[in-house]
């Protein structure tokens, strides 16, 4: 089986390989808990206490307090579980790729139709 180098396919994207998914273990696993009413109510009520809960790190920790989903992907999130952590701030997929391209949410979603998806 082959295996892909550490290579960066596309300009300003960040590789999710399987030291990034190791770096992002507990920030996965709390997203995931977030399909659950309960543990969103618990992670409004103290949300670094949350965090602690499940280990992550100080970069990690600061990203979830500032909102800052591209750097959660940078410190090992992965959008999918990150789509739960978005979903709580009102955002959905459009929105973060909008972000990650660069583009106001209006431009991304002409790109998409464009695009036909």
């Amino acid at each position: 089986m082959a295996y892909v180098k550490n290579e960066v396919p596309v300009f300003g994207t960040t590789f999710f390989d399987g030291a990034m998914a190791r770096k992002g273990y507990g920030l996965n696993k709390m997203c995931y808990t977030f399909n659950e009413a309960s543990a969103r109510e618990e992670f409004f009520k103290d949300e670094m206490a949350y965090c602690d809960r499940f280990g992550l790190t100080e970069a990690q920790k600061k990203a979830v307090h500032d909102r800052d989903v591209l750097k959660l992907i940078e410190e090992g999130g992965n959008i999918y579980y990150l789509a739960k952590f978005a979903g709580l701030l009102g955002m959905n997929m459009q929105d973060i790729g909008a972000l990650q391209t660069g583009m106001s949410l209006e431009a991304f979603k002409q790109k998409l139709v464009d695009a036909g998806r």
